[in-house]
């Protein structure tokens, strides 16, 4: 039980010391590839240790698996429009280019929602004013 009353000044002067808790980020998993497991480091090594905890995992490797995709399917329409036959005309039929384009808007939109889910876009980070929250920058005023 605590003693009443005020504190004296040389109770206050004398530091307690707590314990230093280390957080482990998380590792990549060993079913990723070799460029989803880079995307998974970029965005790990990004954010605090702590931002994702175990049940956002399955949604980190969601994500890195969707950005890899996306960036194969960009490489598929940037060689398939550069493609031209003697004539100077696109290889590539409208359908097929069609296609592409939709696989294209697929894989950003999951990917955006991704990100939005796990408060790592642009939108999760700032306010309506565009300036930066506080949440992934430095401690709260009262915790120094």
């Amino acid at each position: 039980m605590a003693t009443r009353g005020r504190k004296s000044a040389a109770s206050l002067e004398l530091a307690t010391i707590a314990p230093v808790e280390v957080i482990a980020r998380p590792l990549c998993p060993p079913d990723l590839g070799d460029e989803e497991a880079e995307v998974w480091f970029a965005v790990v090594n990004r954010l605090p240790a702590d931002w994702f905890p175990a049940e956002t995992l399955p949604l980190l490797v969601q994500y890195c698996r969707q950005v890899v995709q996306a960036r194969r399917i960009a490489e598929l329409i940037e060689k398939a429009t550069s493609d031209v036959d003697e004539d100077g005309q696109p290889t590539l039929s409208i359908k097929d280019y069609d296609r592409l384009l939709k696989m294209q808007d697929r894989e950003s939109r999951g990917i955006s929602s991704l990100a939005t889910k796990m408060r790592i876009s642009q939108q999760a980070t700032t306010n309506h004013r565009g300036n930066a929250k506080g949440t992934i920058t430095g401690k709260k005023p009262w915790e120094t």
